[in-house]
């Protein structure tokens, strides 16, 4: 990432101080703290920060055994601090010492466990640690909160109705069997809860599907593998894609841009592809593969009476297939970016077309090292 680009004018590496008179809410000497800096997410995020010229980076990790990646980021860009800092967002020593002189927080880390206890106490009890820790220190001009477009409902939404962040959030989540997202849905609440009753600086960032190298998976918005066959479910849906370098420049101009605390922002990029579409791509440049097309009604029924024979059953068959779900990723909508390139001045720098055919050249190379 040799450049960037702010409100339609591009700076290279060099030109931080010109950035910082960008309406910038930072100077390039203060520090950030970037929580799941190691994952897929945070390493660009880590990334897009270095390249802006700050320089002073606190990267939070549960082991740096892990920490090569940020460790070759440091040595890639000239006179910059990476901090790997080792420590566990359970601990309330650990997010004081973490957070200790932060001017923005960058939240990524987050419960990816399977069960509801585990999401909640890796993604809640985690980041009311965090903001207590904030709050106490006194010097954060802003916590970026990293959440998902998943946590959206759109019950009243008509298939092919737009959703955006006016869109309602589902509160009706335990039905949906998700414990990573009902995990963000309370994550968002408590960030809230703490910018009334502590006037914290925030704003929310939701993430549509991020894809990119680096990441081995087609989205389960396109369709899925649980039965043996690939069943093609999304067919010709609109598929919410954020391409790799996209999400990571939206997700830190929220940190940085000011006047816009409070707000949220869902990522997408622009010409966001069908789900025909992509699956006719995967299949022409990384692998041939049966797939079955399931028309939504049919799906839906399927869920249905899923959801009803585990209920019937008392859990016999957990209820990871129900209507809910099946409508937020199946039912089909559109989606917007306007608020993010309005507020933000962001604008996707890298094509879908581009970004997909490097997607889609890195799966290839995974297919022939199998």
């Amino acid at each position: 990432m040799s450049a960037i680009s702010v409100d339609n004018k591009t700076f290279s590496k060099n030109d931080a101080t010109q950035l910082l008179s960008n309406g910038f809410i930072i100077s390039s000497s203060e520090t950030i703290l970037v929580t799941g800096a190691n994952g897929y997410v945070g390493l660009m995020v880590v990334r897009t920060l270095l390249s802006f010229g700050y320089k002073k980076i606190r990267c939070l990790t549960r082991s740096t055994g892990k920490s090569t990646h940020l460790e070759n980021l440091a040595q890639e860009f000239v006179d910059v601090d990476v901090e790997i800092f080792k420590g566990n967002l359970l601990s309330t020593e650990d997010c004081m010492r973490a957070v200790k002189g932060v001017a923005i927080v960058y939240h990524l880390a987050a419960g990816v466990e399977k069960s509801y206890a585990g999401c909640f106490l890796n993604s809640v009890v985690t980041t009311r640690n965090l903001l207590d820790a904030v709050i106490k220190e006194s010097t954060l001009k802003r916590f970026v909160n990293i959440s998902s477009i998943a946590v959206y409902s759109n019950e009243h939404i008509p298939r092919g109705g737009l959703l955006d962040e006016c869109s309602e959030i589902d509160s009706k989540m335990i039905e949906r069997h998700e414990p990573y997202t009902y995990g963000k849905t309370k994550q968002d609440e408590i960030v809230l809860v703490y910018a009334e009753k502590h006037s914290l600086p925030y704003v929310i960032v939701r993430p549509s599907v991020v894809f990119g190298p680096g990441k081995v998976k087609i989205t389960d918005r396109i369709g899925s593998g649980t039965f043996g066959v690939f069943l093609h479910l999304g067919l010709n849906n609109t598929i919410p894609l954020t391409y790799i370098d996209n999400c990571a420049e939206a997700i830190v101009l929220a940190g940085l841009k000011s006047g816009i605390e409070g707000q949220e922002f869902i990522i997408t990029d622009d010409d966001l592809p069908t789900s025909r579409e992509f699956l006719r791509l995967y299949k022409q440049k990384v692998r041939q593969f049966i797939s079955i097309p399931v028309p939504y009604g049919i799906w839906y029924f399927f869920c249905s009476f899923w959801e009803r024979y585990s209920k019937w059953s008392e859990g016999q068959l957990p209820p990871v297939f129900n209507r809910r779900t099946c409508a937020v990723y199946w039912k089909g909508n559109t989606y917007s970016n306007q608020k993010a390139k309005q507020l933000l001045g962001w604008h996707p720098k890298v094509s879908m077309k581009d970004g997909l055919e490097q997607f889609f050249t890195y799966m290839k190379e995974m297919e022939t090292k199998k």
